[in-house]
């Protein structure tokens, strides 16, 4: 079948054969099926979806056309953990090396910021010489010296799906749950982990915003890749306010060695206490996620956890001297406050909203190929179930000199509801999943 004819079918809402499916991905990655003609058909399984059979050879198809990071012959075993992306979601930075730090290995594969989430690899770029770019043997030799690394995918390493990813967040086919579930567990499968952790948000941040869709979305992980042979663990958690108060690059990588130094917001200090203690269960090196979380707390207390993430910087080109200096992070920026209109309590807050504003003030891409402001970004000063009097700052935008943030300011503005009476803030942690292949 020609890609024409594939479009025509998906669009009529017919299965797709698998080894279709597999011969168009495999020419996509070699360059030899256009950008237009994949637009098509990922806005055609957008609005028809994928069945059990297409999701699963769509998955393996992405997953073949590239190579594995062959790491299966290292001590230990492999777990990572995965986010489906919110506002102010730096939770990798952190978990990673202090899980690795634990006796983990964490080969972790991230992205680049998707629509209006941020991406951890571009908060890693705001770090001078930081490389996302390792290839697969210089992936390998890092695990085994250090036992984590957090890199990107390459030419090597699914193509395929780096190639959808960039297009998808361009064309309005992000929150499409098969295309989602088969980006993340084709990355994932190509670590060959022994073990993966899902947080999957939900709320006005995420690209669920409805729990139900967030359910359907974890169900499909969990299945797919327990299927594929992977034990996994979803959770999801809220995202109906920025996670943490530092919202942009530099200012959440600063925010994320914040927790590694045993402080920073309590709610990202516990996610990555939650999820790092799945990840050391599924490692084998603790029985139970409470014990988990104990030994990871114990290694915030003691500076390993730190001191592994300054091993990684090092190891991967970057100056860990940064880390101790904002200002080399974040360059010359002037800041504006938002007030707020009225006295009373944050009764809402459309987080995604503001995630669009910070892309609107270079935090983000609105274009593919777009360069992002490393240092540029927000400060949440009131978020949900918070008082605030008439005036007081609600929020507080670090820009670079000179530049016009008036739009940026009325988008803040429209994405905060002021209230007379208190609302409580979203519980954190909403639902557990779990399958074991």
């Amino acid at each position: 079948m020609t890609p024409y004819e594939l479009i025509r079918a998906k669009r009529d809402g017919q299965e797709l054969p698998a080894g279709e499916i597999r011969k168009l991905l495999e020419a996509y990655a070699r360059g030899e099926v256009s950008d237009g003609q994949m637009a098509a058909l990922c806005m055609a399984v957008w609005f028809r979806g994928l069945g059990p059979s297409e999701l699963r050879a769509w998955t393996l198809a992405m997953l073949h056309s590239g190579e594995s990071l062959r790491i299966r012959g290292l001590p230990g075993r492999k777990v990572d953990k995965h986010s489906t992306g919110g506002v102010g979601d730096k939770i990798s930075i952190c978990l990673a090396p202090l899980v690795a730090a634990c006796g983990a290995v964490v080969p972790m594969v991230a992205g680049r910021g998707l629509g209006h989430t941020g991406g951890t690899l571009d908060k890693l770029a705001s770090i001078p010489g930081f490389r996302t770019d390792l290839s697969l043997a210089e992936a390998r030799a890092q695990l085994a010296a250090l036992g984590v690394c957090i890199v990107g995918q390459t030419a090597e390493l699914d193509p395929a799906d780096r190639r959808l990813y960039a297009l998808r967040d361009v064309t309005a086919t992000v929150d499409s749950i098969p295309l989602i579930a088969a980006s993340i567990v084709s990355k994932k499968l190509a670590e060959e982990l022994d073990g993966l952790v899902l947080d999957v948000k939900v709320g006005s941040g995420a690209f669920m915003h409805r729990r139900e869709d967030a359910q359907a979305l974890a169900r499909t992980l969990v299945s797919l890749a327990a299927e594929l042979g992977c034990p996994t663990v979803a959770w999801l958690t809220s995202m109906d306010a920025p996670l943490g108060r530092a919202v942009g690059n530099a200012l959440e990588l600063l925010e994320a060695v914040e927790v590694l130094r045993g402080g920073g917001p309590a709610e990202v200090r516990a996610l990555t206490l939650r999820l790092g203690g799945e990840m050391l269960v599924l490692a084998g090196v603790e029985s139970t996620v409470a014990a988990g979380e104990q030994r990871l707390e114990r290694a915030l207390a003691d500076g390993s956890g730190l001191e592994r993430f300054r091993a990684l910087v090092a190891r991967q080109g970057g100056d860990p001297r940064a880390l101790d200096d904002p200002g080399r992070l974040l360059g010359r920026l002037e800041s504006r406050d938002v007030p707020s209109p009225s006295t009373g309590f944050v009764v809402g807050l459309d987080t995604e909203a503001l995630g669009v504003a910070a892309v609107v003030l270079g935090a983000g891409r609105i274009h593919s190929d777009d360069a992002i402001e490393p240092g540029v970004g927000f400060t949440v000063l009131r978020t949900v179930g918070d008082p605030v009097s008439d005036g007081e700052p609600m929020l507080r935008i670090h820009h670079r000199p000179g530049t016009d943030v008036s739009e940026v300011v009325e988008r803040v503005e429209r994405a905060y509801r002021i209230g007379p009476v208190a609302v409580p803030r979203p519980p954190l942690f909403l639902e557990r999943m779990e399958a074991a292949p």
